[in-house]
């Protein structure tokens, strides 16, 4: 069974950082997209961020700037840097990778930024 494990949530002041990892399980071969949505209290999931298997990214305009995000294909990982993060980023955050014509998606992280 395919696994996707999130971990770098947390609470942060208005300014902070926070950095999201996502690894997927061994299991999983030929990724392709890797992403970060995220989905706030009352708010569809929506896309943060994703890149592709060769590196080219695309992100959600009320994060250009202050998210970037990283793959390490070797091990399978997904990261996100969050930097100068605002009260309106709170929210679960979920790692999304495709293979193989399959979508998968992780838990779900917590990011609480306080104002």
């Amino acid at each position: 069974q395919v696994q996707l494990v999130e971990s770098g949530g947390g609470l942060v002041q208005a300014g902070g950082s926070l950095r999201l990892s996502c690894a997927a399980s061994r299991n999983i071969f030929s990724i392709a997209n890797m992403g970060w949505y995220r989905q706030a209290p009352g708010k569809q999931r929506e896309l943060v961020a994703d890149i592709t298997s060769g590196g080219s990214t695309n992100y959600a305009d009320s994060v250009k700037g202050r998210f970037t995000i990283s793959r390490d294909n070797a091990k399978k990982t997904v990261y996100l840097q969050m930097n100068n993060l605002k009260p309106e980023d709170t929210a679960v955050y979920y790692c999304n990778v495709w293979s193989a014509g399959l979508s998968y998606w992780g838990q779900g992280t917590q990011v609480t930024v306080s104002s």
